[in-house]
């Protein structure tokens, strides 16, 4: 028995270490560190059950650590929250931000609902990226204020019981839910249906999980590309016989009468609550580069097929960055260029960094860390590495430095914000 346990302390003691090492290594090249929701493992309860590793759809984000559950690769995680309701115990606790890294967040109940009674938030806006979540968060939203609406007396007809703003999964999930409950509702998109799935490059690969989609039912999705997803989503609406009215922009909310009026492009619509699912991109984040006003400056790729024997430049450090580098590095006679500022890159998927170190080494990106775009010209760039200023030839360029949160639309109408450091 004593061998057995010298046997079993020994492997498990080699196991920590291998999992320590790839913590070193993911703060080397900065990994380690979280961009967005993820899981805080409570040491004082965590009893090294596995569960959480185990649950967990992405690789090498957890381990264990001294027989205790420790994040690895925590800039990878994407809140899926499986390790959390694997946990047997409830030590881990989804979270936004960390002690010195703080995120701005909506505030919202646990209903959805933000500080204004009746206004809600649901999906990628409110923290919740993976699309599994935004479809949760969508169906629970309008469960929850479905209960108050029917309680409430004298329903005029004039009067919507909820406006969802927003066509991406979140809104469409809302917006079936409303159907389900036999809600009066309207559904607005100022673009086109899916939301945030539109700005994804073509092919894209879509990370999500088995989830419930109002009146359709379960889906049983893990992996899939972004025109997969875009079916799957236009399929459901059309079986269920769903509306929305596409190309309508909310320009303005205010609370009038007891209501919310909301305002568009094409009218103006009164509401007893209000759905907010219009995504956290928000406005492109520039770069404040000379000549970025250029025509030839875009913030998002949806036809690399256009580009063909040019030199172009990709800016950023993502997945979005990422696949769009490879997107146009795959038409014929492209000389691309991948930017970026950090000295490795932190936020991509191990496959997305396993097919970029493939181009790389056939020669059909060229990739440059530490580096910084400085100015835009008709034919060229400058590009400053260091302390040195490159000037390449340049045909186009895309940028992909995110999106800044609408906090001055979401502050005008009274919602309160958030910054949160390491907190649910």
């Amino acid at each position: 028995m004593g061998f057995a346990i010298w046997i079993y302390l020994l492997n498990h003691r080699r196991k920590s270490k291998k999992i320590q090492k790839k913590i070193d290594k993911a703060k080397k090249y900065g990994l380690y560190e979280p961009t967005s929701i993820h899981p805080y493992v409570d040491p004082a309860k965590c009893i090294g059950s596995g569960a959480c590793v185990k649950a967990c759809p992405e690789k090498d984000i957890l381990g264990l650590v001294n027989g205790k559950a420790a994040l690895i690769n925590a800039s990878r995680c994407i809140g899926h929250g499986a390790c959390a309701a694997a946990c047997p115990i409830g030590a881990i606790t989804l979270v936004f931000g960390t002690e010195t890294r703080g995120v701005d967040i909506p505030y919202i109940t646990p209903n959805f609902e933000t500080n204004i009674k009746g206004i809600f938030i649901a999906g990628e806006l409110g923290g919740m990226g993976l699309i599994k979540n935004a479809v949760t968060q969508g169906r629970e939203a309008v469960e929850y204020l479905s209960c108050y609406i029917k309680e409430g007396e004298g329903k005029d007809k004039d009067i919507y019981d909820t406006v969802v703003v927003g066509a991406g999964p979140a809104g469409i999930s809302a917006s079936l839910a409303a159907l389900k409950y036999k809600l009066k509702f309207l559904t607005i998109e100022q673009g086109d249906i899916g939301g945030t799935i539109l700005q994804y490059p073509r092919h894209k690969i879509v990370m999500t999980s088995p989830m419930e989609i109002p009146i359709y039912g379960k889906v049983k999705v893990k992996e899939t590309t972004k025109e997969s997803l875009l079916d799957l989503f236009l399929s459901v609406i059309k079986k269920t016989a769903l509306k929305i009215n596409t190309n309508e922009k909310m320009t303005e909310l205010r609370q009038e009468d007891g209501h919310f009026k909301v305002i568009t492009t094409k009218g103006e619509y009164l509401s007893r609550t209000v759905v907010l699912a219009i995504g956290r991109r928000g406005t492109p984040r520039k770069l404040g580069a000379l000549g970025e006003n250029l025509p030839k400056v875009t913030y998002r790729l949806l036809e690399p097929e256009q580009h063909m024997n040019q030199n172009l430049l990709v800016v950023g450090g993502g997945d979005s960055a990422v696949e769009a580098a490879m997107a146009l590095a795959n038409q014929t006679g492209n000389n691309v260029i991948l930017s970026y500022r950090g000295e490795a890159f932190s936020r991509i998927k191990p496959m997305n960094k396993q097919r970029l170190d493939e181009a790389v080494s056939k020669n059909l990106i060229k990739v440059m860390f530490n580096s910084n775009l400085k100015e835009i010209r008709e034919k060229d760039i400058k590009i400053a590495v260091g302390e040195e200023v490159k000037i390449f030839p340049n045909d186009y360029i895309y940028i992909f430095a995110g999106g800044e949160l609408p906090n001055e639309f979401l502050t005008k109408i009274g919602i309160q914000i958030e910054r949160k450091f390491g907190k649910a």
